[in-house]
């Protein structure tokens, strides 16, 4: 491993926050609070609980940086791992807490409800940490609805280098379960 690698990094911010380095907390928040906010907005759908995840998460993070091993995966996965399963608890949580109150859904509509919205915070998730080339043409092919042509023109690339861009970019949100963009193809069809 050289010195400077993603790897190398991460180990170096876990090691900082294990000798209670405040400045890397900050560090720590400041790369990646709106990745945890998104994330947890993403499921719960409100601005305070969304608020609520992200201060859990760093405290988490502040209080056992040791739960973190870096050869086995990124500190950036490690957080978003956290992220949702905070939100996704929370949610769980205050749909428990409604449906006591109110008598209203049963506990197989609150799980339908925190797939949903678990699925959507991984699709969120594997968008914003894919490739900007296969994120710039997912973006224009769909939700610009640009034609191959035409997406191929905007990034300087030839129509066979989107379509390539297009099929990884798909098979990577179908690893999470996600819903296709609208209008997509099948990501492991031969259409695109």
């Amino acid at each position: 491993m050289t010195p400077g690698t993603p790897r190398d990094r991460d180990r170096l911010m876990r090691d900082r926050l294990l000798d209670g380095e405040a400045a890397a907390l900050g560090e720590l928040y400041d790369r990646y609070a709106p990745l945890v906010h998104s994330l947890a907005h993403r499921v719960l759908e409100d601005e305070r609980a969304a608020d609520r995840v992200t201060r859990d998460v760093f405290t988490h993070a502040w209080e056992r940086p040791g739960d973190y091993t870096p050869g086995e995966r990124s500190l950036r996965s490690w957080i978003a791992s956290l992220a949702h399963h905070r939100a996704v608890e929370l949610l769980r949580a205050t749909g428990a807490a409604e449906h006591a109150v109110t008598g209203r859904g049963s506990a197989e509509e609150l799980e339908r409800t925190v797939h949903r919205a678990a699925t959507a915070a991984r699709a969120d998730y594997i968008v914003t940490a894919m490739p900007a080339p296969l994120r710039a043409a997912l973006n224009l092919a769909y939700h610009q609805r640009r034609d191959h042509r035409q997406t191929a023109a905007d990034l300087g690339v030839s129509e066979e280098e989107v379509r390539r861009r297009l099929r990884l970019g798909l098979q990577m949100l179908a690893t999470a379960g996600a819903p296709r963009p609208p209008g997509a193809p099948s990501a492991f069809s031969g259409a695109i």
